[in-house]
């Protein structure tokens, strides 16, 4: 090993818990997953976190149109998380939530320290309102066009083609994102971090973190245009942790989310005494800590974040790691083309150790988008993994337990081929530390092909037929198995299920990285069983089209108007209620047995305020018949009853006259 044994945390961003992961999100987390992994097979004291960002008005109001609390929102995209990156073999030491209590006291402690250092001031200001809505709106919430770049279609909180901070206030024809009105200005008070006394400190630590060029060159950008006080408080109603001293001003999402990687650890060390909370944060630490991130989030953790941290006492990142974004056949990933591929979908389909590979076959330590071709996905693992990786074991294996029970020769007859697999050790291990993952791969593929190439030289199934060659049999594929396993643990943090069916083969228990070097000779093998089979197109389709089957139906052209012949197509129905009673686990939600007369369905109502479930059984509603089932938390539901008013207690049913009878359509 060429380096002495280091202590790491490394950090993914936190997945926004208002929406499943997508083949977007696995880009970071398969990234970081191989870096870690390979840092552990290194040797080294290596910590990987994560979180769910569970705050924000973007939750808030998804919550709400759900009719379940944002606790509830959150917990169950939690779990879908937690659930995908584990198939995908994400290996988090903790993965926890913002939302947590660990977090709340730390966002209290840091901000009262820059507070009391007069690094935090108040002052008022004037905010987006949305009069439609009646609440003043999150930068994310107004969109228009960019004032620098003129790029239309832009949040109000950065722009996605220029890379530069905005506000609401700067863009172009403003306009809400919930009512698509225009928003009015009015007046608040917030509370603000001084940043622009912070670029000295910001200068000597994008000098001492070892950014690359990309990201330098997009800081000093920043620095040029002029470092301005960052605005950390929202106003109510907000979904979010209050601050401390105030009645209704609420922490901004992005000052506790980065704070939920020093959360998620915190609660790890509670659960762990090998684990001490100050040796990874407190300022003068000597452990190393790495954030992997996107490009679009750059600004926060390369400017906000770190800022916050030296002023509240804390240690920097030792670096922060940047990538691109992907795009599917060349595009971005579209719903329409099925190209929106949701991680659950993937896996409902192909092995994740294919996109694991492939996505390790093309990435690189820069901020350059990476592109998933899926017929080129195809092409790739096949040749790569089938066809020149496992084939070496496969052509191998088989002459070893059916002619000498499993048993591996005590030498190598090609020492010298061996030791050329042994040497790119440290080469290979240099492209992982910078991230290099596609160099790697290439690397580790043209071993393989020189792999194959001794297998087809001798060809040990022709002399397997000459009983006095039998020896020489052993000897080759003792040499094939021998550079496979070698291979095996370069590829272990790319492969880590591949990797393990390997090591149970080979009857070892555990890897480390120098292993790769020495032969495994005169053990006993297991009988070898398939470790990876062919990827076959017809799979890739079936996934694009379940994807489009997913795909919500595209939006009418007029967004304030349908026209009649969509209105036409609602199917009102009045039902009979034969069962009402609460859900358990939500605080709005009443599961309702509804008689159609050609069925009975169920249907969430969120009524529950307005509503004894008792005196509803019995009760005839207007029921839109013809909405498509919409799978919920709690079960699926076949419908909507309409009612009317604003919501709560004052929320009432649409009856129809006596006498209807369930079935009738309404006219």
């Amino acid at each position: 090993m060429s380096d002495s044994r280091r202590k790491i945390l490394v950090t993914s961003a936190l997945p926004y818990a208002n929406g499943s992961p997508h083949m977007g999100h696995l880009v970071e987390y398969i990234q970081t997953d191989i870096w870690v992994r390979f840092q552990k097979l290194r040797g080294h004291d290596c910590i990987y976190v994560c979180a769910s960002d569970s705050h924000g008005t973007p939750i808030m109001l998804k919550a709400r149109e759900l009719g379940i609390t944002p606790e509830e929102l959150t917990e169950g995209y939690s779990k879908e998380f937690v659930n995908d990156f584990a198939d995908f073999g994400i290996g988090f030491d903790n993965y926890h939530t913002t939302h947590s209590p660990e977090n709340e006291a730390l966002v209290a402690s840091m901000y009262r320290k820059l507070r009391d250092s007069g690094d935090i001031y108040s002052r008022t200001i004037e905010q987006m309102y949305d009069e439609r809505e009646g609440m003043f709106l999150p930068d994310r919430f107004v969109m228009g066009t960019c004032p620098n770049c003129k790029a239309e279609d832009q949040y109000g909180d950065a722009c996605e083609n220029c890379n530069k901070a905005t506000s609401p206030e700067t863009l172009i024809d403003p306009k809400s994102v919930l009512s698509g009105t225009t928003p009015v200005k009015r007046e608040s008070e917030h509370f603000f971090f001084r940043l622009s006394d912070y670029e000295d400190r910001l200068r000597q630590w994008m000098r001492d973190s070892a950014l690359d060029k990309n990201v330098v060159s997009k800081l000093e950008e920043w620095f040029e245009a002029g470092l301005q006080d960052w605005d950390i408080s929202r106003d109510a109603p907000y979904f979010g942790f209050r601050i401390p001293e105030t009645q209704d001003k609420y922490f901004y999402v992005w000052l506790d989310a980065p704070v939920g990687y020093m959360a998620s650890f915190k609660h790890l060390c509670d659960r762990r005494d090998d684990l001490e909370f100050d040796e990874y944060w407190a300022a003068g630490s000597d452990a190393e800590l790495y954030h992997f991130i996107g490009k679009d989030i750059m600004y926060f953790h390369t400017l906000f974040w770190p800022a916050v941290l030296n002023g509240s006492g804390y240690r920097t990142p030792t670096s922060v790691f940047a990538h691109g974004f992907l795009t599917v056949d060349g595009q971005k990933m579209s719903k329409s083309r099925g190209t929106f591929i949701k991680a659950r979908t993937y896996l409902d389909n192909l092995n994740p150790e294919f996109l694991r590979y492939y996505y390790a076959a093309k990435l690189g330590p820069t901020i350059e988008d990476i592109d998933l071709n899926l017929e080129d996905f195809v092409a790739r693992v096949n040749s790569d993994l089938v066809g020149k990786l496992v084939n070496i074991a496969s052509r191998c294996a088989g002459f070893i337990h059916k002619r000498f029970d499993g048993e591996l020769a005590r030498e190598l007859p090609d020492e010298a081929l061996f030791a050329q697999v042994a040497d790119a050790s440290e080469t290979i291990a240099g492209h992982y530390e910078r991230r290099e993952y596609s160099k790697a791969m290439r690397l580790i593929m043209a071993l393989a092909d020189k792999a194959n190439r001794y297998i087809d030289d001798h060809k040990p199934w022709v002399m397997a037929k000459d009983e006095d060659r039998l020896p020489d049999v052993q000897l080759v594929c003792t040499q094939g198995i021998n550079l496979f396993r070698s291979l095996m643990i370069y590829l272990a943090p790319v492969l880590p299920t591949v990797a393990a069916a390997t090591r149970e083969f080979l009857g070892e228990d555990s890897w480390q990285w120098q292993d790769a070097v020495t032969p495994r000779l005169g053990a006993t093998v297991r009988k070898f069983k398939p470790l990876l089979m062919r990827v076959e197109a017809s799979q890739v389709e079936k996934m694009v089209e379940q994807s489009k089957q997913n795909a919500p139906a595209p939006a009418a052209v007029d967004d304030e108007y349908i026209s009649i012949d969509d209105f036409m197509k609602v199917d009102l129905r009045i039902a009979r209620i034969e069962q009402a009673e609460p859900v358990e686990g939500a605080d709005k939600l009443l599961a309702l047995t509804l008689d159609l007369g050609d069925g009975r369905r169920q249907v969430f109502a969120g009524i529950k305020a307005a509503y004894d479930p008792a005196e509803l059984e019995g009760r005839h509603v207007i029921v839109v018949a013809n909405l498509a089932p919409r799978k919920m938390r709690f079960g699926v539901s076949e419908g909507m009853v309409l009612a009317a008013g604003p919501g709560g207690e004052d929320i009432f049913l649409l009856s129809p006259d006596d006498g209807a009878a369930p079935g009738m359509r309404v006219k």
